[in-house]
């Protein structure tokens, strides 16, 4: 039973991790094409610099919920969680 659930966890991790690649590399591609769009056909108006800001916001906040915090929402700490709002309901 052990071996399951830390099988589905290990599996829901490497699928985050999965999705944040896909939204890395979508970001730099995307950027990159609208780069050169930029620069061929507007110069001196540097507006794909918007884009890749507000993408690059997204897309850090991405990595924090995937490297950085991911553990702070696994199912013992939800589990623990729920044990500390039975505790408060039961005073």
């Amino acid at each position: 039973m052990y071996e399951d659930k830390l099988y589905d966890k290990a599996e829901r991790r490497v699928d985050e991790k999965i999705k944040f690649y896909r939204h890395l590399y979508s970001y730099i591609a995307v950027n990159v094409i609208l780069a050169v769009i930029n620069l061929i056909f507007f110069k001196g108006d540097w507006w794909f610099l918007w884009v890749s800001l507000f993408w690059g916001i997204g897309l850090v906040s991405h990595f924090i919920k995937t490297f950085v915090i991911f553990n702070y929402f696994d199912d013992h700490h939800r589990d623990s969680m729920i044990e500390n709002e039975m505790a408060k309901m039961r005073k």
